[in-house]
């Protein structure tokens, strides 16, 4: 951490609740694999809580570029470009996941 403010902290409140929704879904998928529901319901399931899941990180990389990224490259080039790498980097931990 840097101690600078986030992007996302103007929607900290709007994340926090997506994730409290995606924490009630991986409980909702514990609860159906103790019941022993059908495989595809629980396939299903998953399905939605990726979803979600993906939505949260896709909001994240978009307010990293708006925020950290014009911030940094307004300091400097060198800032700019650390902070464009750090996105790729996040990109591609998310497309290999």
């Amino acid at each position: 951490m840097d101690g600078a403010t986030h992007g996302y902290i103007q929607r900290k409140d709007d994340y926090l609740k997506r994730l409290r929704r995606i924490e009630g879904q991986a409980r909702g998928l514990q609860r159906m694999v103790d019941e022993e529901s059908y495989c595809i319901d629980i396939l299903t399931q998953v399905t939605a809580m990726t979803k979600a899941l993906q939505a949260v990180s896709l909001g994240l990389l978009e307010e990293h570029m708006n925020h950290c990224v014009i911030n940094a490259a307004q300091e400097s080039d060198e800032a700019g470009q650390i902070k464009v790498r750090e996105a790729m980097d996040a990109v591609t931990r998310l497309v290999r996941s």
